[in-house]
């Protein structure tokens, strides 16, 4: 057990094919899992999970020539915990950091919710160490902030539903890890497609998240990234991010979508357009929900491969 009762952040070094190991970037140290020989490729997790939410990917990718490394992100399962940091400038610097660290002159990079943002926000920041990108479930940062203001009915709703209640202290913590963790199966079920909800591989990866949020002090540093992006909009901090991040992403881009994702809408996603200079390449995925590389892994794997290898 955990020092303050939860479990072992190491609990989350689940057996596999892959390698676990610890990689120091941007002043932090950061858990990573990694299979494969070839070009870099990053995984990056979102909400309310960690590294092995790629692990249909891993293996994937592996197989198709790649080298995989899927990581946990600052404050998420092995990697470090800091008080703060946890602003998409130094989140981004994470992920640049790592890249460096891993012996490599850019990489290719996935990420899915939270992991998507910091995505964008790589590849605006630090362009030349990503030869392309691919997204799930996540939108431009400046799709997200033009779609609050002008959509509240659809994309403001569907954010208040969630990312509003994160913002009071503690409160969203506790419930968090309450009954071992039990919001996060109801997140989880709330935001997928409902055929994966019916399958042994959901209620293995809700057994797996829910462990891993009780790990001292995820819930809260899971939290706190919910809690830059709200109060940013109102400082200028937030300012001089829009402006940094309206240089046009000029790699090629793959946005892949959930018909039924609730969080994120389709017509937001769509906006990201605008700040893709390169090729950009949109797939949405029927009767699937706000986790397409887990509820659709084997589609998801083959679209990655095909994106990655061109």
């Amino acid at each position: 057990m955990g020092s303050r009762g939860g479990p072992e952040p190491s609990s989350v070094r689940l057996p596999g094919p892959w390698t676990h190991r610890d990689v120091s970037a941007n002043g932090i140290r950061l858990h990573v899992a990694e299979y494969g020989q070839g070009p870099l490729v990053v995984l990056l997790h979102g909400f309310p999970e960690f590294w092995w939410s790629w692990r249909h990917q891993l293996t994937g990718l592996a197989d198709a020539g790649f080298r995989a490394v899927a990581v946990d992100l600052r404050g998420y399962g092995d990697s470090d915990k800091p008080p703060r940091g946890y602003d998409l400038w130094t989140l981004a610097g994470d992920v640049a950091g790592l890249i460096r660290a891993l012996g490599e002159p850019e990489a290719r990079i996935a990420g899915h919710d939270w992991g998507g943002v910091i995505g964008w926000t790589v590849a605006a920041l630090h362009p030349r160490l990503v030869h392309s990108l691919a997204v799930l479930a996540a939108p431009h940062p400046l799709a997200m902030r033009a779609a609050l203001a002008t959509d509240p009915r659809g994309q403001g709703r569907a954010t208040a539903n969630y990312a509003l209640g994160f913002q009071v202290p503690r409160r969203p913590e506790n419930s968090l890890r309450a009954d071992d963790g039990a919001r996060v199966e109801t997140i989880m079920r709330e935001w997928s497609g409902e055929a994966w909800t019916r399958t042994e591989d959901f209620a293995e990866a809700v057994a797996r998240n829910r462990s891993a949020i009780r790990i001292p002090a995820v819930a809260h540093c899971s939290l706190e990234y919910y809690r830059w992006a709200m109060r940013s909009q109102l400082r200028a901090e937030g300012r001089r991010f829009a402006a940094a991040m309206a240089r046009p992403a000029r790699m090629p881009v793959l946005q892949l979508h959930g018909a039924d994702d609730p969080c994120v809408l389709q017509s937001t996603v769509l906006r990201s357009r605008r700040w893709a200079a390169g090729p950009f390449t949109h797939h949405l995925f029927d009767d699937t929900g706000h986790f397409p590389h887990e509820e659709r892994p084997a589609e998801t794997t083959a679209l990655l491969t095909k994106f990655l290898r061109g």
